[in-house]
């Protein structure tokens, strides 16, 4: 049994309401990393470790911790295109392609087909070129067309084709097209696309008949301006002069106004993250009042960190471990909240990374809660856990479960299950107290800490994965307007179990399907629909 806490059960969902309501107001506009509306939550969190009575943990003596990040790049106002004595205008007749690297070219043009170099399948379309100087105008396609099955697959990557210009001495590349069977280029603009060392633009429809005639000048200037942004981790101390820190963390930031990984379809939104993660935070904000109060809490010290950027790719949790504030080596274990605020009628709680440390067995023990506990043992997962797990720390992730709002604007406060968030956090409580004998935890590396393995795909189905479902097949929790599975008439709840010819089982062997397929190919689906099999044709 827990002893007396700072707050009563009835204090404390109030005090988690007002932080989630807070945290996902409209005022802090979705909390992007390095935005002022994360600032503002970032200063928020710090705020309410000073009134819980922790210790500053972050950068000179403050609660922060600052890091930078390469924000998404945007394209400037003096980017322009001239070839001969046509001055053409961005978006209508040509387009920046997002591997672009920024700058000027100015030269003369020199035509090299598909630009692709494979002697072994009998293209070579450099031979007898001298491309030294030249801005060199490509084929988007290639010359058994783009598809699965082209014996030319490995070169249809258009950056590839660049860098191989540039190695050659090309000093820019202009694509173009003259093919209707090839899609036009994507010009989607991220930070995560690493750039090529030449300007490289794409010239739109038919303009390539008159203008792409070797020895006409050019002059491509790419005004593609990447900022770098500072964010901030959070980071508070509950000392108990304990010689073991037990981590306890959540991300506050979100997608804005829908940064890349918004699964919203239709006009700039807020996407105000309610589960993902204010439910978190919130829980997280909790766990520090009462672990200041419990008397069991005293084996350990307990460091809270609010982390920003998971929603970039873990940049805030790699930071601090790259960067700690207390040495790694003093660590005991870590707990990450994540998505926590959506417990349904099923009490399912996952709880991932428990093959981290064999003492993780203690979660089947805990009864607080009446939560159906569900476990993996990987310590890889997509959130902060990762990173700890990365620096042979235990770590675990609690997670409710994803839903239909899941990275869309719809992730509002008004859905989240307070309840819920009291009942997780009194079973981690209850969890922590149990851990207390056990010392510090030993760490174990997971079956699949390589992720050599790891099946890699070119193409998306457009559904939110159930991660929870632990049955037969991949069970599908959301559906994206727009994509495949949508347009293929799959629903939420239908249960994948084929993907073309390879049996779907569970995640890996989903993951494992798709891996099989490139864009533009079609392929049948099968799923378990209310019992039944429903079959389909699903196409990339």
């Amino acid at each position: 049994m827990l002893s007396a806490q700072l707050q009563s059960d009835a204090d404390a969902l109030d005090q988690m309401r007002y932080d989630v309501k807070y945290l996902s107001s409209d005022l802090l506009e979705g909390r992007e990393a390095g935005t002022p509306g994360e600032k503002l939550a970032a200063d928020y969190v710090a705020a309410k470790f000073g009134n819980v009575g922790l210790m500053p943990y972050g950068d000179s003596a403050s609660y922060l911790q600052a890091f930078t990040f390469q924000a998404e790049p945007f394209l400037g106002p003096a980017n322009s295109l001239q070839i001969g004595r046509s001055q053409l205008k961005l978006e209508e007749a040509y387009g920046v392609l997002p591997f672009s690297a920024p700058g000027l070219a100015r030269g003369k043009l020199l035509k090299a087909g598909f630009g692709i170099d494979a002697p072994a399948l009998g293209r070579a379309d450099y031979s007898g070129l001298d491309v030294q100087g030249r801005v060199v105008a490509l084929l988007i396609g290639s010359p058994d067309g783009i598809h699965p099955h082209s014996k030319f697959l490995a070169h249809h990557d258009l950056q590839l084709r660049a860098e191989k210009a540039a190695e050659l001495g090309a000093i820019g590349v202009v694509f173009y097209n003259d093919d209707k069977d090839t899609e036009e280029p994507s010009f989607h603009l991220s930070a995560k696309t690493k750039t090529c060392s030449i300007p490289v633009v794409y010239l739109k429809g038919d303009r390539h008949i008159d203008l792409a005639i070797d020895n006409n000048p050019v002059v491509i200037n790419v005004d593609m301006q990447r900022q770098q942004r500072t964010a901030y981790n959070v980071v508070g101390l509950l000392d108990h002069g304990k010689d073991n820190v037990v981590v306890i963390g959540a991300h506050f930031d979100h997608l804005g106004w829908g940064d890349e990984g918004s699964l919203h379809r239709g006009e700039k939104a807020i996407h105000n993250g309610a589960d993902d993660n204010a439910s978190g935070v919130a829980v997280m904000l909790q766990l520090a009042r009462d672990l200041l109060e419990m008397d069991q809490s005293r084996a350990n010290d307990y460091l809270f960190i609010a982390f920003s950027g998971e929603e970039k790719g873990l940049f805030g949790s790699n930071h601090w471990t790259k960067h700690p504030t207390l040495p790694i080596e003093q660590l005991n274990y870590m707990i990450n909240l994540d998505m926590v605020g959506r417990l349904d009628t099923t009490n399912v709680i996952g709880i991932n990374g428990v093959g981290t440390s064999p003492t993780w067995a203690e979660v089947d023990r805990v009864l607080v809660g009446n939560l159906n506990v569900k476990t993996t043992s990987s310590g890889i997962g997509p959130s902060d856990h990762t990173s700890f797990y990365l620096k042979n720390v235990p770590a675990i992730h609690f997670f409710t479960g994803t839903h239909g709002d899941y990275h869309k604007p719809s992730d509002d406060e008004e859905k989240i299950n307070y309840d819920g968030m009291l009942r997780v956090t009194r079973y981690i409580e209850s969890l922590i107290t149990t851990l207390n004998d056990d010392g510090k935890l030993v760490f174990t590396r997971t079956a699949d800490a390589d992720t050599a393995n790891t099946p890699r795909f070119k193409v998306t189905l457009g559904v939110v994965p159930d991660y929870l479902y632990d049955g037969k097949g991949m069970r599908i929790d959301g559906v994206t307007d727009g994509k495949p599975a949508s347009k293929a008439g799959l629903q939420v709840g239908d249960i994948v179990v084929k993907l073309g010819d390879i049996e779907v089982t569970d995640m890996m062997a989903y993951m494992k399907a798709l891996s099989a397929f490139e864009k533009g190919a079609t392929a049948p689906i099968t799923v378990i629909r209310e019992g039944k099999e429903v079959n389909a044709e699903v196409t990339f």
